[in-house]
């Protein structure tokens, strides 16, 4: 049976003839097996650099490369393996044909190669392709055997013959999977499956050719003369072949190996490229989060310091000027803790706009913190940083609208120049600082330009603070003073506010104003108001044991020391250790300290209550004098601040509060001491609409313990009647405090009193 020009042996022929079998050469089996071994190696590498090649170009290079490898690899196994055939004829080959079945290889390997070429394949299309690629080796394996001529006629047994096709086509699909699947991935493992898949599909085409091999076969007629003939000429064509085919695959392989360490490097390269970048990037994002406010897009404090040295720089080469100024949003708190932080977000934002639209393109706008922002200007004279801040204020004057509310802010403005007042950054800035203080101690809203003056009190409270912060460790120089409260019911002392005094080495006897607020800025106060608290327990039990059994020491109470939940353990102790009465002492609280956070107010207050010990609402009238919160204190009495007080009887209005304050506390049973009292005229009017204590320099001044005795019990002599001062009294007076007293004196109205400071507590 013939097909396709193929003779297909299904009998024995008819007209006779013999059979023959032949042999094969080991050695040419071998060089054959290398062959398709290298080929398959040298496939599955340049598929793999089909697989990583991104240009367009260089991937049909590679598919073409791949293409000739596997082509000439194939064909040479087979011609070399056609060479190892021994039989007893006089055998040679057909060139036309063999190239021939080149050509046929070759196409089989580009086939292979385009499949290699897609990223991923379907199942039907690894089928498809193993088909058309195993096909076409068997094309070229038999059309290559037919070129073999002799004068025997070649015939095939069929089921060989098919095997070899299945054999073909599954040797096909092995290669496609193993090179798709070793595309990818590095290694010595890598390398090694790489090897081992090539000796797998180096077996597999040769089984392809030699399943064909089996399948033929030789009839020769019966008178033909068989004789052997030497196998010299196809063991050196074989090596030929061979060594040409193997330097073929071998520059293939070397081309593979060079591009992919070239290709590594390249990505070595882009991704040292990516990571300069992305550093780069960060860099700049660090630059920006280091030297800008992420909330207000303005250079922070860091940023301004450098540009600052370099513009000093600048300056100070070219003779020139610049001014510094502090700006601070006044009472910027207030928004916080009203509508909250957000909204004080909102409102930094448009601050820092409406700065920045007040100020020229060539000045430096910085925000420091907070509500704090700096500008640096280049001026020729003084008056262009005095415009400049007059313009900004005006800036910030305009309305804001802001949680559906309309607000008017304000600033205060500190100025330092260069090279009038400092010749470094830190100098200015710091006397900008101290500008800035002195513009918000003033009423806020304004603008100070730096002097001498500031540095000179900064230093001194810098001094005092080291001193006062001494003075509490060693507990010496601090006194207190002690101001009777008069019961108007009785005429007797009932009670007695302890008032802080400082016993200065150099500076002489200095009163609360001096040195209470260092002690706040500098976070003295809590170890002050603790020093003031024991030593007036101390002291009511020394007056105890001299007989005044019934006094009532009121302490004043500082708006940061009311924050601390160690207050009311600082309380119980004091007294424990005093052996004192809770209900003796007397805590005296500002009004505007109470209703800093009214919640944690109450709880602290009712943890003081629980001790027994009173208290009282100091300065009354001056703050918030909500009555919505006033009824929610725990208080007992409620202390008429002596502003209202002071022009009695000749403001009416005057007397209208006072009268209506007396009414309120009475109505929510709470007493009433009133301070402030220096005249006889008002001590009348407070009698008159039923104030119950009253306090002042009609009865004494605050004095030391050792004379506060002799004088507690000089006014406890008289009756109520007696209250309104006689000369007997003045006299008593003057020989108390050592210092004569006259009417007019009572008020010092030269003088203000030493006891307050800015709403503070007397101390």
């Amino acid at each position: 049976m013939d097909w396709l020009g193929l003779h297909f042996l299904t009998s024995m022929p008819a007209h006779g003839g013999m059979m023959l079998h032949g042999t094969h050469n080991p050695v040419l089996i071998v060089l054959a097996y290398v062959v398709a071994c290298a080929a398959s190696f040298a496939t599955l590498s340049i598929a793999e650099r089909v697989g990583h090649v991104d240009r367009v170009n260089a991937r049909l290079r590679w598919r073409a490369l791949g293409s000739l490898c596997l082509a000439v690899g194939i064909w040479a196994m087979h011609f070399i393996s056609m060479l190892s055939f021994q039989a007893p004829l006089d055998m040679h080959y057909d060139l036309a044909v063999t190239i021939a079945s080149l050509a046929i290889a070759l196409v089989s390997g580009m086939v292979a190669m385009e499949a290699l070429g897609h990223p991923r394949l379907r199942v039907s299309q690894y089928l498809v392709a193993s088909v058309c690629i195993g096909l076409g080796i068997i094309a070229m394996h038999y059309l290559g055997m037919s070129a073999m001529r002799s004068s025997a006629t070649q015939y095939y047994e069929p089921w060989r013959f098919a095997g070899s096709i299945v054999v073909a086509i599954a040797s096909s699909l092995t290669a496609l999977v193993l090179a798709i699947r070793l595309r990818k991935g590095s290694g010595t493992r890598h390398q090694l499956l790489k090897y081992g898949a090539s000796l797998v599909l180096g077996a597999g085409i040769v089984a392809t050719h030699f399943m064909g091999m089996w399948a033929l076969q030789l009839r020769v007629p019966d008178d033909m003369p068989m004789e052997m003939h030497a196998t010299g000429n196809s063991l050196q064509l074989s090596l030929t072949i061979a060594l040409i085919v193997l330097l073929i695959i071998a520059g293939s392989i070397s081309a593979a190996l060079a591009d992919k360490k070239l290709q590594a490097k390249e990505r070595d390269l882009a991704r040292v490229n990516a990571l300069l970048s992305q550093l780069d990037q960060a860099r700049a994002s660090l630059q920006q989060v280091a030297h800008y406010d992420a909330l207000t897009n303005l250079i922070n404090r860091r940023g301004f310091n450098q540009i600052f040295a370099e513009r000093l720089t600048e300056q100070k080469q070219a003779h020139g000027k610049l001014a510094v100024m502090f700006l601070d949003v006044d009472h910027f708190k207030r928004i916080n803790d009203s509508l909250g932080h957000d909204a004080g977000d909102e409102l930094l934002k448009v601050i820092a706009d409406r700065i920045r639209g007040a100020t020229r393109a060539n000045d430096v706008v910085a925000r420091f913190g907070g509500d704090e922002f700096c500008i640096l200007i280049e001026l020729e004279n003084v008056e262009e940083a005095r415009h400049m801040a007059h313009r900004v204020m005006a800036k910030m004057k305009d309305p804001i609208a802001l949680n559906g509310r309309r607000m008017v802010m304000s600033t205060s403005i500190g100025i330092s120049l260069f090279p009038e007042d400092g010749e470094t950054c830190d100098e200015l800035l710091k006397h900008a600082d101290l500008a800035l203080y002195q513009s918000k101690g003033n009423g806020r809203n304004t603008l100070h330009f730096f002097n001498e003056s500031l540095k000179t009190r900064a230093s001194m409270e810098l001094h005092l603070e080291e001193q006062l912060r001494h003075a509490l460790t060693e507990g010496q120089g601090l006194q207190l003073y002690y101001q009777p409260i008069v019961d108007l019911r009785t005429g007797h002392v009932a009670k007695l506010e302890a008032l802080v005094r400082w016993q200065h080495p150099t500076q002489g006897l200095l009163t609360p104003d001096r040195f209470i607020t260092i002690a706040e800025t500098n976070g003295l106060i809590a170890d002050l108001d603790n020093w003031v608290l024991r030593r007036a327990c101390q002291d009511l039990a020394q007056l105890c044991d001299n007989g005044f059994e019934n006094l009532v020491i009121a302490v004043n109470c500082s708006a940061l020391n009311l924050a601390r939940e160690e207050l009311v353990q600082e309380m119980d102790s004091a007294l424990k250790e005093a052996g004192v009465a809770p209900q003796r002492l007397e805590l005296e609280v500002t009004e505007n300290a109470l209703m800093g956070n009214i919640s944690n107010t109450v709880l602290l207050l009712n943890e003081i209550r629980k001790l027994g010990v009173a208290l009282s609402i100091d300065d009354f009238g001056t703050g918030y004098s909500s009555l919505a919160y006033l009824k929610r204190l725990p208080l007992d009495t409620v202390k008429i601040d002596r502003s209202f007080i002071i022009d009695i009887p000749k403001s009416p209005q005057d007397m209208e509060i006072v009268q209506a304050i007396i009414v309120m506390a009475h109505t929510l049973r709470l007493k009433v001491v009133t301070e402030g009292v220096e005249t006889p005229a008002q001590l009348e009017f407070l009698s008159e609409y039923g104030c119950d204590f009253v306090q002042g320099y009609l009865f004494s001044r605050p004095v030391p313990l050792e004379t506060l005795k002799p004088l507690v019990q000089q006014l406890n002599q008289r009756q109520p009647s007696q209250l309104w001062p006689s000369t007997h009294l003045l006299e008593a007076v003057e020989m108390t405090v050592g210092q004569p007293i006259t009417e007019e004196g009572l008020r010092e109205t030269e003088h203000p009193r030493p006891d307050r400071f800015r709403s503070r507590p007397q101390r």
